[in-house]
């Protein structure tokens, strides 16, 4: 049965409402390692029991007494032995009392359970709806959101932990405070927020996207404000649930595994943490540090700034001057700020909204409402910006500056430009008059420019020698029609470099191509670094160079495509990295092994690839490694094996602690970043911004620790555990720990990696390794260029401003 009347009672002896399709259970139950008994609802037909609502969460039974009820006035109770009442309804029931009703509790296949006349499935006269009062789980056709009229609210809670199923501190929300946007918040605190709707998505929430499971969106009107998703195909399952720790999940039930997968993660890294960076701070997740100012603001506070403390976030360079009058500027490809201090209008054009903005000098920006017919609407922002990164595609917003500061921009801009264009006129004059002295058939690819490249090195020790590199040339207007004018939907990412776009060639061979940004602080020394460096080296583990394109301000390198992409962006997602089962971890350690031997000891040259990290490992089909990214990469000549700069380049979390301390950077430094690769393979975890609760420790630090107590494999990650081998993990995890030792000599060189890997020999005594105590959660795996001096205790860091 899906019901019961006033005359029936629900008892804790196996009884239970089924909804009519079968789909959803409500009964009593007890949850693991508990004698407490709940009202709770579930779903019928999968094996794994999952509860999505629950009654009296907040105050369970003691033993097996429970019944449930419906009363005369339409109030649905739980009651205890002695007929007291555990838990209710508000029944608001406003019927004159000369009209009976029969009232009725009924489970829908929604999993709503609702009270209603038993004559009147209307949902508008619902009497009582759980849908109204959810507990840690927002299912389909549920509203997250206010109603202004009733004046409800309704959003999930947390539980407290795992076995403690009463209310949490976290809870989600559809916050309609300004204009709407989803948060989760601990207490009143809000920790993360989604952005504000923009007509498509959320602005700060690319991941979540059309799609074929569900559609979603936010209804606005005077009456209400509220999210929903709903099932384009009923036979699937899906829930969003809130953790205890305040992590949002969407799942989705796959019945090939008779598991719950996790399709979408909130927060999704350290700069979705909320207002990290501060009052116009912009956070960055490839920058390091991560946090930075927006173009013409700088820190509020220096000191703290270079402490890592952002809070106090930025200052414009210029303070305004509303009544000389101020201006806006455009900035692109950001989450929104935080709208709960907004206002906004949906008939207002955009430059109807710049005037209104204009004339009122407590507006700090404007944006479009709207974007998914176009720019509608008008969004005004008033005091401080906060909660802002940088993101793809992201939006624009125009925020309000000093009048001085537009000129100085646009000044910069032309000089740029004009800068530019004259040394790209140079260097073409210069390859066009070198390819008639060298002339060469290419029989590589169609359509390139038969020349070859000859680059004098100006930063001799810091990037690979002068060598005359033949490379086939490709035109711009080739690489324009292969990525369709360098279409949005064929955008792979962007680094600091610039853009990556997916493209097809003529005859139908897919390409990557990389497109130097032309506002890059980076782009051209890596740009001629990377063709020197790796247009001649063979390797089956290498990336491989097609070619170039430098026409105009526009310069670019193509690359075979790598069909699975990055292995950060599988390794690290929860649902993608149950691609890669043990086999498949271990064959790409040992080809990244393989492919940094080659470099360090096969190779013409010595090369020390200086940002090896799991983002520059590309994976092709059939998920074999390539090693990618040789813009920060340096060679060497015979016996030599390493050198000192005064630059520091490359990411932290796998930077070598003699090369971010020093400056001294050997064959040893690759060891160490690799060392670091394979504890994040095997564990699934990110060096950086890993976290355990019994420590602060790194994943390098939590590694050692288990190793020291003998309990390794404790750090293999747990959806792969029931079917590795692992007495291969184990030794993985040792090399790992062997090559993050922290005095370079005791690490191994790639060859012995290599023989150790594929051989069952006995394995030295790990030693102590470098970087492996404390953590910054503000912090991630992003490369940096950076001014060290060559004391051996200090590190002097330049803090790149956003751009």
């Amino acid at each position: 049965m899906n019901t019961i009347n006033t005359t029936q009672i629900l008892r804790d002896n196996g009884e239970s409402l089924i909804s009519s399709g079968g789909i959803f259970e409500l009964g009593f139950f007890s949850p693991n390692n508990s004698e407490n008994r709940y009202v709770g609802i579930w779903y019928k037909k999968i094996t794994v029991k999952t509860v999505v609502w629950i009654a009296n969460r907040n105050n369970p039974l003691t033993d097996r007494s429970g019944m449930l009820r419906v009363i005369d006035s339409g109030a649905l109770l739980l009651l205890n032995a002695t007929n007291t009442t555990i838990w209710s309804t508000d029944s608001n029931n406003n019927t004159s009392s000369s009209k009976q009703i029969a009232f009725v509790a009924r489970l829908l296949d929604s999993g709503n359970l609702v009270v209603t006349d038993a004559n009147d499935e209307n949902p508008e006269n619902y009497l009582w709806q759980s849908f109204n009062c959810p507990t840690d789980t927002s299912l389909p056709g549920m509203k997250l959101g206010k109603n202004f009229v009733t004046g409800l609210e309704v959003h999930i809670t947390s539980p407290k932990s795992e076995g403690d199923l009463s209310s949490g501190d976290y809870t989600y929300h559809c916050d309609p405070t300004g204009y709407p946007q989803n948060v989760i918040k601990k207490g009143d605190v809000v920790t993360y927020r989604t952005g504000p709707w923009n007509g498509k998505g959320f602005s700060g929430n690319p991941n979540l996207q059309k799609n074929n499971i569900f559609t979603y969106g936010v209804v606005i009107n005077e009456r209400e404000v509220y999210y929903h998703y709903d099932l384009i195909n009923d036979s699937v399952i899906t829930r969003f649930t809130i953790s205890e720790s305040g992590v949002g999940h969407r799942w989705i039930w796959v019945d090939r595994t008779q598991e719950w997968n996790s399709y979408l993660t909130i927060p999704l890294d350290n700069c979705d943490i909320y207002n990290g960076c501060g009052p116009y701070g912009t956070c960055n997740i490839k920058n390091s540090p991560s946090c930075g100012c927006l173009d013409r603001f700088k820190p509020k506070d220096p000191q703290g700034w270079e402490r890592g403390d952002w809070s106090n976030g930025c200052n414009r360079s210029t303070p305004l001057n509303c009544e000389k009058g101020d201006g806006f500027l455009r900035y692109t490809g950001i989450k929104l700020p935080d709208t709960r201090s907004s206002r906004y209008n949906k008939s207002m054009s955009l430059d109807e909204c710049k005037v209104v903005c204009s004339k009122d000098c407590s507006c700090m920006a404007f944006s479009s409402l709207d974007i998914s017919r176009g720019n509608n609407g008008c969004l005004l922002w008033f005091g401080d910006l906060v909660d802002i990164r940088e993101i793809s595609p992201g939006q624009e917003i125009y925020i309000r500056m000093a009048s001085s500061e537009l000129g100085s921009r646009r000044r910069k801009r032309e000089i740029l430009i004009i800068t530019l264009s004259l040394v790209i006129s140079i260097l073409v004059i210069c390859l066009v008059l070198y390819s008639k002295k060298r002339k060469k058939a290419d029989h590589q690819l169609p359509e390139t420019d038969r020349s070859n490249l000859n680059y004098v090195d100006n930063h001799p020790d810091e990037s690979c020698p002068n060598k005359d590199i033949e490379l086939p040339l490709f035109d711009l207007a080739t690489l324009m029609k292969a990525t369709d004018s360098f279409s949005l939907n064929n955008k792979l990412g962007e680094g600091g470099f610039g853009p990556v776009y997916k493209g097809w060639l003529d005859e139908g061979q897919e390409i990557a191509v990389k497109r130097l940004s032309r506002t890059s602080l980076q782009g051209g020394d890596e740009f001629k670094n990377e063709v020197i460096c790796i247009a001649k080296l063979q390797h089956r583990n290498l990336v491989k160079l097609l070619g170039c394109c430098i026409q105009g301000e526009e310069k670019m390198l193509v690359y075979e495509y790598m069909t699975n992409r990055s292995l950060d962006l599988i390794l690290f997602d929860p649902m993608k990295s149950k691609l890669l089962d043990w086999p498949r971890r271990f064959n790409i350690i040992n080809g990244i092994a393989r492919g940094l031997m080659y470099l360090h000891q096969d190779s013409r040259l010595r090369v020390i690839h200086r940002d090896l990290k799991a983002s520059n490992i590309l994976l092709d089909s059939n998920m074999n490694p390539k090693i990618s990214d040789f813009g920060l990469a340096r060679t060497f000549g015979g016996d030599e094996t390493g050198a000192n700069t005064s630059r520091v380049v490359g990411t932290y979390g796998y930077m070598s602690p003699e090369y971010a301390a020093e400056g001294i950077f050997s064959v040893k430094s690759d060891v160490f970043s690799f060392g670091v690769i394979v504890l994040e393979i095997v564990s699934g975890k990110r060096n950086r911004g890993f976290s355990h609760r019994d420590h602060h420790l790194n994943l390098l630090g939590h590694a050692w620790m288990l190793y020291k107590d003998e309990r390794s494999l404790e750090l293999v990650d747990p959806c792969i555990i029931n079917a590795c081998d692992l007495l291969e993990a184990a030794r993985a995890i040792h090399i790992g720990l062997l090559c993050v030792q922290e005095l370079p000599q005791d690490r191994p060189t790639m060859s012995s990696v290599v023989l150790m890997l594929g051989n069952d020999g006995v394995l030295p005594e790990a030693k102590h390794p470098g970087f492996f105590t404390g953590r910054d959660l503000l912090r991630n795996e992003t490369s940096v260029s950076s001014n060290t001096s060559t004391s051996t205790n200090a590190m002097t860091i330049t803090l790149p401003e956003g751009r």
